[in-house]
């Protein structure tokens, strides 16, 4: 049974179906990344296919799903036209969700949550506020320090943010789409 509710839970979500993919391999042939990740595309899709608990939460812990950059290379290349990328998005929100984290994740989701609070409280990327937040969450204070003056001087790095107008609106957007999903779905 949770086998099942697994395969169509992933289904309902993303409209993807693994057991489309016939294991051809051009997926992972494609990905510039494979070669780091714990499993490939197409490793991952067997994976999936196979329905066993076990094997779904190695992929939630593996760094696969968090290297994919969504580049849809693999997309591109699979004669079936199945999502990957869709279907990875999915599965690092299970992973969060279900607190499955690979340790390169960490500083992943720490620069997606720097970059959405820059977006939300000034309606721009603020390139600084951005670095701030991420050398914050992730205490990588030192890290590309000295790169920082030059870029400043050459007016690459602004100390005031630019705001759009409608902070308010930016602000419902995330409120009715990132902070609370189900609501934007209804």
């Amino acid at each position: 049974m949770e086998k099942k509710h697994k395969e169509s839970e992933l289904q309902a979500h993303t409209g993807v179906d693994v057991f489309r993919c016939y294991q051809c391999g051009k997926c992972t042939a494609g990905c510039v990344l494979a070669a780091d990740m714990t499993y490939p595309p197409s490793y991952v899709m067997r994976l999936l296919q196979t329905g066993s608990k076990e094997n779904y939460e190695k992929i939630l812990k593996s760094n696969s799903i968090w290297l994919c950059l969504n580049c849809e290379n693999c997309l591109g290349r699979c004669p079936m036209e199945i999502d990957i990328p869709k279907m990875m998005d999915y599965l690092r929100t299970q992973s969060v969700q279900e607190n499955q984290l690979h340790p390169d994740a960490k500083p992943i989701l720490s620069f997606h949550k720097s970059f959405l609070d820059s977006i939300k409280f000034t309606g721009r990327l603020y390139e600084v506020g951005l670095i701030a937040a991420f050398k914050a969450r992730t205490f990588r204070i030192t890290q590309d320090l000295t790169i920082a003056p030059a870029m400043y001087l050459k007016g690459k790095l602004p100390i005031i943010p630019e705001r759009i107008r409608d902070r308010r609106g930016m602000k419902r957007i995330f409120a009715q789409t990132i902070e609370n999903p189900k609501k934007a779905h209804s």
